[in-house]
């Protein structure tokens, strides 16, 4: 096919998640990075611009002289990525998608419920794709439990069981990622926006359920913190099962501890991001079986042989070479969380923080 032409917001010199994604939508040979409004600095935009190998010409000041310039070329972006921080997803994003410009926007969906909203209307009311990159639903053994779930294989689920736990905001740490993270004006939220949302999400994608309400219980462990750190969280899910998530970024001597349990009348799955190429699978009364990316079913989204880790950048690439496929029309319904799952992370954040707010108190869905 031939390769879609890419724009970037954000991402410039010192972010971490702009270089992910641009690994990630060069890997399997569909995208070319050509356009960037990299840095608010325009100094910095145009150095960045300039180690990424795009013409000074399509460097820019702002995201709203981008959307309208790329707009009106005849080589214009195909779509651009946004990769600013949480309270600068929605405006971008809202400019490219009235430029008709397709969206590929980083979790979560926005800084807050109005932000959120405004951008769900531009997406309701643009012919442009809206996609969100949560990477973990492009995981293989993830996309074989999705199957699995949906087929019946482990019964009517009862109970579901998400944490992800990492440490490194045990103590008070200044650099560029822990800084904005930490600030309520730009983040949203702590700990449920930044890696809650992810296992929130994972939860639903796999299971099919919905969230029908939660109580929840944040809390900020280091002194002067001004965003959550630490939450415990319950769910209500529609079919009658039931829901625990934690998360947390001061649980000392985890890394990136992102673990998925689903357990049904007929069986279970248990599976941990850190070794992602390895999936538990027990049918009741009988031995537990290993299942193993690359092998059997487990072969959607997989590019190298079984054996061979596969993980974080491959499920951004995923995402990516779905959406690619989307847009040029060659896959018209891969499952890729758009505009409905960045909603639902919303609600799920603006409930935590409302539960929390009122001693644990149940939220419960409009």
């Amino acid at each position: 096919m031939t390769r879609l032409k890419l724009g970037m917001v954000g991402g410039g010199q010192g972010a971490f998640i702009g270089g992910v994604h641009r690994i990630a939508a060069r890997l399997d040979g569909k995208w070319d990075l050509v356009a960037g409004a990299l840095s608010s600095d325009p100094d910095r935009a145009m150095a960045s611009a300039a180690e990424l190998g795009i013409a000074a010409d399509r460097s820019y000041t702002s995201f709203a002289d981008m959307a309208q310039a790329e707009a009106d070329r005849p080589d214009g972006v195909d779509a651009v990525a946004i990769v600013t921080p949480n309270h600068l997803h929605a405006a971008p994003a809202i400019a490219f998608l009235d430029a008709g410009i397709h969206v590929i926007c980083d979790k979560p969906l926005a800084a807050t419920q109005e932000q959120a909203q405004e951008l769900a209307a531009a997406a309701n009311r643009s012919a442009a794709h809206f996609i969100l990159t949560h990477n973990y639903t492009g995981y293989p053994l993830i996309r074989l439990a999705r199957k699995m779930v949906a087929r019946g294989d482990l019964g009517a689920v009862r109970v579901i069981q998400a944490e992800y736990a990492q440490d490194w905001l045990a103590e008070e740490t200044q650099s560029k990622q822990a800084d904005w993270r930490t600030d309520p004006a730009r983040a949203g939220a702590g700990a449920i926006g930044d890696i809650g949302t992810h296992a929130f999400n994972l939860l639903s994608f796999v299971s099919g359920l919905r969230a029908e309400a939660l109580s929840a219980e944040l809390h900020s462990f280091v002194e002067g913190r001004s965003v959550d750190d630490n939450a415990h969280i319950l769910l209500r899910l529609s079919e009658g099962a039931r829901g625990m998530i934690w998360a947390s970024q001061v649980a000392v001597g985890n890394e990136n501890g992102l673990r998925l349990r689903i357990y049904g009348a007929k069986g279970g799955l248990e599976w941990s991001q850190e070794d992602p190429n390895r999936m538990w699978f027990t049918r009741f009364g009988e031995a537990p079986r290993l299942l193993t990316r690359g092998q059997g079913e487990a072969t959607e989204g997989t590019r190298i042989p079984a054996g061979h880790p596969e993980g974080y950048l491959e499920g951004f690439a995923t995402l990516y070479s779905e959406a690619a496929d989307l847009i040029s029309g060659t896959s018209p319904t891969p499952p890729l969380p758009g505009i409905e799952a960045g909603l639902d992370g919303m609600w799920f954040i603006t409930s935590c923080l409302e539960s929390s707010g009122n001693a644990g108190a149940w939220v419960a869905r409009d």
